[in-house]
């Protein structure tokens, strides 16, 4: 293995290999994304409704709770 200055060249190469990997597959990815929220616009869906959706769907129901309590608190002092 070459080494330079102590840097183990074939692993460190590896690693940046697979990162760069992952994320052309993440760009990809985010296109394939795009495509279903235009996709669903086109059907009358609302993108930015389905973003919050999927916002609140990845909390836990301890999180989403204070989050729409602390949000109608705000709500009401800013009377919105």
């Amino acid at each position: 293995m070459a080494k330079v200055e102590g840097l183990n060249v074939g692993e460190l190469k590896s690693y940046v290999e697979k990162i760069e990997r992952f994320e052309a597959e993440m760009s990809t990815l985010r296109g394939d994304i795009r495509d279903i929220y235009k996709e669903a616009k086109e059907a009358g869906y609302d993108p930015k409704i389905m973003r919050v959706i999927i916002r609140l769907r990845k909390l836990d129901e301890a999180d989403r709770s204070e989050l729409d309590e602390v949000t109608e608190t705000y709500r009401t002092a800013l009377n919105v």
